[in-house]
């Protein structure tokens, strides 16, 4: 499948794959930041894509980031028809302040198809095994 890709901004870095057949784009920072604990920040990545209907771009975590900072991606989800500038959100989990710098690796946007559904409202639904089984609903 091929994606469209516009640099928005002149410093943009256009994304890029670790290893032939990785699923995650790592996107990059355009800005110097200290995220300190607890803090939410919104990156911009300078960049919008076009990729056909019936997917959707999902920005999730890079693997170090999580375990060695304690850095999270929230949010974050681009349907087909957004044009808009990408951008990615993200939160210190840790006790301490981490640096990005212009260029690191922040995130991966990671393009997947999906199902179109239609919600049709009813008064029941079917029974199942789990039925409203929750948290620890099935033991330890």
């Amino acid at each position: 499948m091929k994606i469209k890709i516009k640099k928005l901004k002149v410093q943009a870095v256009l994304p890029t794959v670790g290893y032939q057949g990785d699923a995650g784009l790592d996107l990059y920072a355009l800005e110097d930041y200290e995220l300190k604990p607890g803090e939410r920040h919104v990156f911009f990545v300078g960049l919008a894509l076009e990729f056909p209907a019936g997917y959707v771009g999902f920005i999730k975590d890079r693997g170090s980031l999580p375990k060695n900072a304690g850095l999270h991606a929230i949010g974050g989800v681009f349907d087909s028809g957004y044009r808009g500038e990408y951008n990615v959100n993200l939160i210190n989990l840790s006790q301490e302040s981490y640096k990005i710098k212009v260029g690191d690796k922040i995130a991966q946007l990671v393009i997947m198809p999906f199902l179109q559904t239609e919600l049709e409202e009813v008064d029941e639904l079917s029974s199942s095994e789990r039925g409203g089984g929750s948290f620890g609903s099935t033991g330890r």
